[in-house]
C-alpha cells in the first residue's frame, strides 16, 4: 500500500487496519524485517486516523462558533 492509499482511506478503514497489524506484531511470529514495515504503516496509519479526528473536531468546533453568533446576532 502506498502513502497515498493511507491518505484515501476512512477512519474506519484505517483503524482497521492498525488492528490488524497490531495482531501480527502481537502474535510475534514474524520476522524482524517485517515487524519493522508493519509498524512503519502503523504508525501512519495512526497519523491518517488523528488527522480525520481533528479536522471533525475543527469541524465541530467551527460548527459551534456559528451557532453562538446566530444566536448574538
Amino acid at each position: 500500500m502506498k502513502k497515498n492509499d493511507i491518505e484515501e482511506l476512512s477512519y474506519e478503514d484505517a483503524f482497521a487496519q492498525m488492528e490488524e497489524i497490531l495482531r501480527k506484531l502481537e502474535n510475534g511470529n514474524i520476522k524482524l524485517d517485517e515487524s519493522l514495515e508493519l509498524y512503519e504503516k502503523g504508525i501512519k496509519l495512526y497519523r491518517r486516523c488523528n488527522l480525520i479526528l481533528e479536522n471533525a473536531q475543527l469541524k465541530i468546533t467551527q460548527f459551534d462558533e456559528n451557532q453562538e453568533e446566530k444566536e448574538v446576532e
